[in-house]
């Protein structure tokens, strides 16, 4: 009886439902409240993005009000007095104005080069009514320097409100060189109006994003869907990634806007971008361009970002045609760790075959391969699949991390840390005298496995996590 008062209620307003308009444009975006995100004629959204060779470039992105018409910034090498402005030289760079819900902005790119290496620098940048504060950072060392860097995945949904304390438990560690973003930095759909959302990104990070360079890939929310002439949907890189980051550009032909590398004191980062791999007709470009920048690479470590995970922890399929083209340039140019997003939950996977056969292997000290990894960082979450507690080494639920990984001569120092900062998971890739790397477990207590058990979350609420 309830079905059909159910169908009889909806027949009757079918006519009024299909006359009143229902277009995505006719209702507007959610936003932040008290309209924060204004241009402003100060500098803000000042993110700090590393060159190719970062020990003698970098470079800087950030926004101003139409009033500031040109970019330009100031650099000095650091002293330890309040005289940076007695040597500063001045450096012009690009503008490229912005119209958004928040008022036309300015957003400027300047590029420091001709850097030293291993050195302290000193830099801000110029807005209508002034300068910002000063920024410091330091080159990368040449050649191969211990370090730490720090790896989040999906910020994307509660960035302010929930993504921030976990991007500042993660600086908190200490010491942290550079930060990798695993893709969908803001969820750029329906969620919140997009520049808010880009808002609350520059803000959940603070100066730390002016401090330290910050290595992102795009995931499938930095595009924006679109309508082709003969009517098929498709993707286009949304407008605020390439105002957001001045990136190195060295990438793959047809993406060089979103695929790079980097090569920072012994490791080379190569990033790449899953979307247009997948739907934009760029996978065998970044196929191609992969396997000889790995083939190149003459670190002592190669790690590899990118978005959509060979290995799925909340999907019913692993991403295929990724796995298929991706993969076996990983096992052959010996990639030590592939960091990914996408997910929504948590996975350390070593061993296609499974985490009993890991242990095995572990234990006996054989051989590891890439080690695959999958994060999130922000509130949206995604219930785990039927693999998720058979495959990976471990995984998680319903839970916002940050992984800390510390680079030696022979060994990467992997650390997965929750919100409220306790130790999660880890292990060590040991470098032998083969060249090969074995991993080590931590060896220590570790908490139990967190996953919603039914209706419950690991927390003792509701579970927050919804089938993928």
């Amino acid at each position: 009886m309830r079905a059909l008062l159910f169908l009889a209620a909806a027949l009757a307003a079918a006519p009024a439902l299909a006359q009143a308009p229902a277009t995505p444009a006719a209702v507007p975006l959610p936003r932040t409240p008290g309209t924060p995100y204004a241009p402003r004629s100060i500098p803000d959204r000042i993110v700090l993005t590393a060159g190719a060779d970062p020990s003698r470039e970098m470079a800087v992105a950030f926004r101003t009000d139409r009033a500031q018409a040109s970019a330009a910034a100031q650099i000095v090498r650091a002293v330890d007095g309040p005289t940076l402005e007695r040597e500063a030289r001045t450096v012009t760079g690009t503008t490229r104005a912005i119209e958004s819900a928040n008022g036309s902005a300015n957003y400027h790119q300047v590029r420091f080069t001709g850097l030293e290496p291993d050195r302290v620098y000193a830099y801000r940048v110029r807005g209508a009514a002034g300068w910002s504060e000063w920024f410091q950072f330091r080159t990368a060392a040449q050649g191969f320097r211990p370090f730490r860097f720090l790896y989040l995945g999906d910020t994307q949904n509660g960035i302010l409100t929930y993504a921030s304390r976990v991007i500042r438990q993660g600086f908190m560690a200490g010491q942290v060189a550079l930060t990798v973003h695993a893709g969908d930095l803001a969820a750029q759909r329906d969620d919140l109006d997009h520049d808010d959302e880009w808002g609350e990104w520059n803000q959940a990070g603070g100066y730390n994003y002016a401090s330290t360079p910050q290595l992102p890939a795009t995931g499938n929310h930095e595009y924006v869907d679109t309508m082709l002439p003969d009517g098929r949907e498709s993707r286009k890189l949304g407008p605020y990634w390439p105002l957001q980051f001045a990136l190195p550009g060295n990438g793959a032909d047809s993406v060089k806007a979103t695929s790079y590398y980097v090569d920072y004191q012994g490791v080379r980062f190569v990033v790449l971008d899953g979307t247009a791999a997948l739907d934009l007709g760029a996978l065998d470009a970044q196929t191609k361009w992969l396997d000889s920048t790995l083939a190149a690479s003459t670190a002592r470590w190669n790690v590899v970002l990118f978005h959509q995970p060979i290995f799925t922890c909340a999907r019913p399929k692993d991403t295929a045609v990724l796995k298929a083209a991706w993969k076996p340039i990983f096992e052959a140019r010996r990639v030590d760790l592939v960091l990914q997003g996408h997910d929504h939950c948590y996975s350390r996977l070593t061993a296609e075959a499974g985490r009993d056969a890991a242990r095995a292997t572990h234990a006996q000290g054989a051989v590891q391969g890439p080690v695959y990894l999958v994060s999130v960082t922000g509130s949206k979450m995604y219930g785990l699949n039927d693999r998720a507690l058979k495959q990976p080494d471990r995984v998680a639920e319903a839970t916002e991390l940050f992984q800390i990984v510390d680079v030696a001569a022979q060994r990467l120092s992997f650390r997965t840390y929750t919100a409220s900062g306790t130790l999660y998971d880890g292990f060590d890739l040991e470098r032998g005298a083969d060249g090969r790397n074995r991993l080590r477990e931590l060896g220590v207590a570790l908490p139990a496995e967190r996953v919603c058990r039914g209706e419950v979350g690991p927390d003792g609420g509701a579970c927050v996590s919804r089938e993928k």
